[in-house]
């Protein structure tokens, strides 16, 4: 299931914007890429993503500022000040170059430091219950998007299975046809073979004929084609995390069309079930897009 979402708010003076994104994906894997300072989010976005998503590749992004006039304090490093007035006072004589002057210590990386405000635990957990509500509020609008997602599969996994209905209503017709083709078949095949003379006895002729109608049977292969197609419709119907349920009715689909193929002594009857792994393709396809 695909989709994205952003929500973005302040508490303060912080500035957040959480974006979501998800796409297919046949289990749930979720990333996520967090400032320096929130890694304990992390836990916090993957518990929430599981609770909400069941399948999917889910990533999540958390980006944080401070509000201008709320940058912190200047402090200077006097440790690396103290290094490098001591150098100095070192190469001092050895050189002809000029004394450093403190504009110029002061421009080395390092020596001025900006430095965030201490924050108060009040401060803190309000900062806390703001990016929560945030990151619910995001997964709450790609929930949406995703059920918009699934509302359009669902119709276009409806109509494959409408086209799974139609071509097994075609091959049952044609099946129950098998067994008379049969009979003429096997007959026009020995009178050919013996010359029409002496021919074969009727019941011995119906005996063979029964046997091969009985190797080509496909009758169980299409009941339960049948109860899958009823089985699929009603998930559909119950909607959920149903998405790896409908893969595994794709693999039973697949495994009845492959018999019936096999089992077919019938041209039209294997045409038929041609298009019916055509169209249990097609469901699949869809299929590997639901949750």
């Amino acid at each position: 299931m695909t989709g994205f979402a952003r929500a973005e708010g302040s508490v303060g003076d912080l500035r957040w914007v959480w974006e979501i994104k998800s796409v297919n994906g046949r289990s749930l894997d979720v990333r996520c890429r967090l400032p320096t300072g929130f890694d304990a989010f992390d836990p916090v976005v993957r518990a929430a993503v599981a609770e909400r998503c069941k399948r999917g590749n889910v990533s999540a992004a958390l980006t944080v500022t401070r509000v201008t006039g709320s940058a912190g304090q200047i402090r200077i490093n006097r440790e690396l000040l103290d290094q490098l007035l001591g150098l100095a006072q070192e190469l001092r004589g050895q050189t002809e170059v000029a004394p450093p002057r403190l504009d110029g210590l002061l421009a080395v990386k390092g020596v001025v430091e900006l430095v965030d405000e201490e924050e108060t635990e009040e401060v803190r957990a309000a900062h806390e219950d703001a990016l929560r509500a945030g990151l619910a509020e995001a997964l709450d609008a790609l929930g949406v998007m995703r059920l918009q997602e699934g509302a359009r599969l669902a119709k276009l996994a409806l109509g494959h299975l409408d086209d799974i209905e139609r071509l097994h209503a075609a091959a049952a017709a044609t099946a129950a046809a098998q067994p008379e083709n049969l009979k003429a078949r096997l007959k026009a095949q020995v009178e050919a073979l013996l010359d029409a003379s002496p021919a074969l006895p009727p019941d011995r002729l119906a005996q063979e004929a029964a046997l091969l109608a009985a190797k080509s049977d496909v009758r169980e292969e299409l009941d339960r084609l049948a109860a899958h197609v009823a089985a699929a419709r009603a998930l559909l119907a119950a909607g959920g995390p149903i998405g790896r349920k409908l893969d595994f009715l794709c693999q039973e689909f697949n495994r009845e069309a492959n018999t019936l193929c096999s089992k077919s002594s019938d041209v039209e009857l294997t045409r038929i079930g041609l298009d019916l792994k055509a169209a249990i393709e097609q469901l699949r396809e869809q299929v590997q897009n639901i949750e």
